[in-house]
């Protein structure tokens, strides 16, 4: 990329990154993050500014990026701080962004998703006194806070539903980005699948292998209804807002799928089984609000079953297509919280197969 390219892509990516819902109004379009008039939400002047730069996909993709954007919005609410947050259009964007953020005196900046590590391995470093946190990647510092999840838990659990529920007993499987952190969902939920019903299958597809597998709806149904016709009655996406694309065609097919990250359980009303919950939202709000009590600690620190990091979602829209599964569903939430059920981590296999 050329450097004019680059200036270019993050001026892109300030320009349609700040919402009006989570900043102060600026003297013009171009003011920059950091500006004197910045504001917390409810209109008073915050001493605390924390900088939010978003995955490819953005804080409407009602999925992992929404849940940050939540935590972080509920936090200017609650610690009247000033949140700029960006969208970068590509992965090119994320140094120069979290940079930007650093230079202009942000104490906070997060990082969300994986594809930014890099950038934070170089950017903070550079900017000591700056505090940094990047959600699903571990970055050492001494200024950085690396928040992980356990998925495989997540997704166990939900592939032991579906396996109760599929009258099938064939079940799908759509990724967004053919990645390490997918492949995670992937092999926990097959696990629960088989914990379930041990002659059930997985039909497995991804979307693409670029950051752009992350916002491409059309291709999530598309590879949906590919399923539904070698008889998958019920699919879990691990697909960002491509995911959008598996509703639509559980719907339009009438079968079921089940939603990750947020609770989309409202997103097709009777045709969503439930939600793979990662707690995103309370990971952000949680080093904002140590941030703003001067406690932010540097290192890892991982969310799963146990803490309720990791949930499955129940509310009015799915509630009574799960009853008859929920005692099931809670005995085996215990046993992987408590140890009796291990499941299979894609991370570690990975780092044995390397060995």
């Amino acid at each position: 990329m050329t450097l004019r390219s680059l200036v270019l892509s993050l001026t892109a990516c300030f320009a349609v990154g700040c919402t009006p819902s989570s900043r102060a109004p600026e003297t013009s379009p171009a003011a920059a993050p950091g500006a004197a008039s910045d504001k917390s939400k409810s209109g008073a002047s915050s001493d605390m500014k924390v900088g939010l730069v978003l995955d490819k996909g953005g804080k409407d993709d009602k999925s992992f990026n929404s849940a940050a954007f939540r935590g972080a919005t509920q936090a200017v609410q609650d610690f009247h701080i000033a949140l700029k947050d960006v969208e970068c259009p590509d992965d090119a964007a994320f140094e120069p962004a979290l940079r930007t953020f650093a230079e202009r005196g942000y104490p906070l900046i997060i990082a969300i998703g994986f594809a930014q590590i890099d950038a934070v391995k170089k950017v903070a470093p550079q900017f000591p006194q700056t505090h940094f946190a990047i959600v699903d990647g571990v970055v050492d510092g001494g200024n950085v806070a690396s928040l992980m999840f356990s998925e495989h838990e997540g997704s166990f659990l939900v592939g032991y539903l579906a396996a109760l529920a599929s009258k099938t007993g064939k079940v799908g499987f759509i990724g967004g980005m053919d990645v390490p952190l997918i492949r995670r969902f992937q092999m926990g939920y097959e696990a629960g699948v088989k914990a379930a019903n041990a002659n059930a299958s997985v039909l497995v597809n991804y979307v693409g292998v670029n950051s752009s597998a992350w916002a491409n709806p059309s291709r999530g149904k598309e590879l949906a209804l590919g399923q539904i016709a070698r008889d998958a009655d019920v699919i879990f996406h691990a697909a960002g807002a491509s995911g959008l694309g598996v509703f639509d065609a559980v719907e339009e097919k009438q079968k079921f799928a089940i939603g990750v990250d947020s609770n989309q359980n409202a997103m097709k009303p009777g045709r969503v089984l439930t939600s793979m919950l990662k707690r995103v939202d309370t990971a952000v709000y949680e080093i904002i609000k140590e941030q703003s009590e001067s406690r932010f600690r540097a290192g890892t620190r991982y969310f799963g079953l146990a803490d309720k990091g990791i949930d499955y979602a129940v509310d009015e829209h799915n509630q009574n297509l799960i009853v008859l599964y929920r005692e099931r569903l809670e005995k085996v939430r215990t046993d992987i919280a408590n140890g009796a059920i291990q499941v299979p981590d894609y991370y570690l296999l990975s780092k044995s197969k390397s060995k």
